[in-house]
């Protein structure tokens, strides 16, 4: 019951700071990039920075309230796909000394999300 309680109000927390973020990114895009240069275009520019701190809120908050066991194997996984970014990133650095076009850094970020989705599935699959 409790872990449903958990998993319900983590879901509620992180689906409201992505329409946050999304609703923000829109608008930032849309009024932001076409303004003048200067502090009012860099602070429209970075509004969406809002929702992905409302998700970094929510997953800390899931992590408080998941218990020990949830909680080191949620950590793990997070370590692991670290592990996993970094190593992509750190290749892709040197690919880009030998040519190949630069990627924004936005794309950090997906791999992050992705390589913590494929250890949990991962991890999910194997332990049966």
């Amino acid at each position: 019951m409790h872990e449903k309680r958990v998993a319900r109000a983590y879901v509620a927390e992180m689906m409201l700071a992505f329409v946050v973020y999304t609703v923000l990114l829109l608008a930032a895009i849309r009024y932001g990039r076409p303004m003048p240069e200067g502090w009012l275009r860099t602070l429209v520019l970075v509004t969406p920075m809002i929702g992905f701190v409302m998700a970094f809120r929510a997953i800390a908050r899931h992590v408080a309230r998941i218990d020990e066991y949830q909680r080191i194997r949620l950590l793990e996984n997070i370590a692991v796909a670290a592990a996993i970014t970094l190593a992509g990133t750190f290749t892709y650095g040197f690919l880009e000394t030998a040519g190949f076009p630069k990627v924004s850094m936005f794309y950090v970020w997906i791999g992050m999300g992705l390589s913590t989705a494929a250890v949990t599935l991962f991890r999910k699959v194997t332990a049966r």
